[in-house]
């Protein structure tokens, strides 16, 4: 047998195919949705939205000098990949009464992938 297809084999065999992995260029054409409000990387400060660094481990309602709405404060969420997609497909539904106005990703595939994009940034901007 030749290793790719051995290779191939195994991936499947684990439940894991080249389609399922999450796609960092995809999810950087995703955040032009996101972008119109919020910003990442070295230059990025709060606007309509917060700056999106280091938002993975962070507290929702927590980026300095931003008015977050009272829901956001105290929603409590840690953000991690299923906090994110579960939110990112209807951010008004999960946070009632949050200050973002955005109909939602309901592609799973493609919150992933914006969440692949969101998650290498560090809280000063950089990438991991």
């Amino acid at each position: 047998m030749k290793p790719t297809i051995v290779l191939t084999f195994v991936l499947v065999a684990c439940g894991a195919t080249p389609a399922m992995a999450q796609d960092v260029a995809a999810g950087e054409q995703s955040f032009r949705k996101c972008a119109a409000c919020h910003q990442v990387g070295d230059s990025a400060r709060n606007t309509i939205g917060p700056m999106l660094n280091g938002l993975s481990g962070r507290r929702s309602g927590t980026i300095e000098n931003f008015s977050y709405s009272d829901a956001n404060k105290s929603a409590a969420i840690t953000w991690d990949e299923a906090a994110f997609v579960d939110y990112i497909k209807d951010p008004k539904a999960k946070i009632p009464g949050t200050k973002m106005l955005f109909a939602g990703i309901k592609d799973e595939k493609e919150a992933k992938d914006l969440w692949a994009y969101l998650a290498q940034f560090d809280r000063d901007g950089k990438r991991k």
